[in-house]
């Protein structure tokens, strides 16, 4: 006798058995292993501003935060948070009732689609989405449909179609899942196409969920529109938000839910029982992030934009075909027009696996972010929020590689 259990059944949730270990775990592997530099994950290589890890260590010794905060967030960052929409928005959120602090974005994604889906509802997503979209949508018992952003060669961005998002809706459909600025395009809704969702979800009477933890990485002319200040948006729309993107301190894991009482009440009886409560003398430090001058957002977002133009820049040299993002701190390429060298006929797979060994640098295949894994077959995501001199030489690693 082993002592192992003897099982019919697979160990894994059924529900769960297309998602296995993500593709971020692969190339980071593939990046230890092969001293390669790594912009397959989006996390920046230095931290945030000192005067707000500092207010992280002033919180630890002071003991704020070293023991369970409240459920819904510590009362001061909930204050920093609603500040924070209505200096930025006009959007006005009661800190008590309104606003619900989660262990990250990735939390609050999970705790609204457990809190506010049924077995056999029908969830309307843009696709290519964030892979934990698919796997929550999994965990409620609901089913996704995906609405396809589809690249314009001329304006070197990704397009929503907007019919094509009115026919996706069904009498089965229970919510639509707006990400933007959307990873892993860079895309940036318009305020056109926002009104458009807006009039889609009042008129089939939906709930929204949007995604904007890019909020303050959008750049040129580009504007980012909450969808909870369109007309019909305000009670029925579910805004995350994040401070990890923001401030450049990922492994804090604060984020955040607003949006009106009964709906924050519905996702924090979900959220209750993931994670309860976490990052206790960070959300100490993040309600001070928020408050930190306009001066230092537009800061973060100037050294974002010579970033990726940058990066741009040496992708468009090596031959790839770039998509310059009006947000995030991701850019989608095509490697078609590299020809057949280590493009395998427009595999983003095996190209971003052969990519290390032979060049020293690691991307992503945005086809992981596909239910049409066709549709994203050629594209593969590259990230920028890296210092100045790690885009530099891999740049330059990826002009000598491609460039001809």
């Amino acid at each position: 006798m082993t002592g192992m259990t003897s099982t019919a059944h697979p160990f894994l949730n059924r529900r769960l058995a297309e998602f296995g270990t993500t593709i971020f775990a692969e190339m980071s592997a593939l990046a230890a292993e092969t001293g390669s530099i790594n912009l397959g994950q989006g996390f920046p290589d230095t931290d945030g501003p000192e005067e707000i890890r500092e207010a992280a260590v002033r919180a630890l010794r002071d003991g704020r935060g070293n023991q369970y905060p409240p459920g819904p967030g510590v009362p001061e960052l909930r204050t920093a948070i609603a500040d924070h929409q209505r200096h930025r928005y006009g959007l006005s959120f009661d800190p008590d009732t309104e606003v619900l602090v989660t262990a990250g974005a990735t939390e609050a994604i999970a705790a609204t689609l457990l809190a506010l889906l049924e077995p056999g509802d029908e969830v309307v997503a843009l696709e290519p989405y964030y892979d934990s979209y698919a796997a929550c949508i999994a965990m409620a018992g609901a089913a996704r449909v995906p609405v396809t952003l589809r690249p314009d060669p001329e304006q070197a961005r990704f397009r929503l179609d907007l019919d094509e998002l009115r026919d996706a809706v069904t009498e089965r459909t229970r919510l639509l899942l707006i990400n933007t600025p959307h990873n892993p395009t860079g895309t940036v809704l318009t305020r056109d196409e926002l009104t458009a969702v807006a009039e889609l979800a009042v008129e089939r009477d939906l709930l929204v969920v949007t995604d904007e933890v890019y909020e303050h990485l959008v750049f040129g002319e580009a504007e980012h529109v909450p969808l909870a200040t369109l007309p019909g948006m305000r009670e029925r729309t579910v805004t995350i938000g994040s401070a990890g993107k923001t401030f450049s301190f990922t492994g804090w894991k604060v984020g955040w839910v607003t949006a009106a009482p009964g709906l924050v009440s519905a996702v924090r009886s979900a959220k209750q029982f993931l994670t309860y409560v976490a990052s206790g003398p960070f959300q100490y430090a993040v309600a001070e992030a928020l408050s930190l001058p306009d001066s230092y957002f537009e800061e973060f977002r100037a050294d974002m934009l010579a970033k990726r133009d940058l990066l741009s820049a040496g992708l468009t040299e090596a031959g790839f075909g770039v998509f310059r993002p009006s947000g995030t701190y991701f850019i989608t390429t095509d490697i078609r027009p590299l020809g057949a060298t280590l493009s395998e006929g427009g595999d983003g797979f095996a190209f971003c696996r052969a990519l290390p060994e032979r060049v020293g640098v690691v991307a992503i295949p945005n086809a992981v972010f596909y239910d049409h894994r066709e549709e994203g077959a050629p594209f593969v995501r590259f990230a920028f929020c890296k210092r100045t001199s790690v885009l530099e030489e891999a740049s330059e690693r990826l002009r000598k590689a491609f460039a001809h």
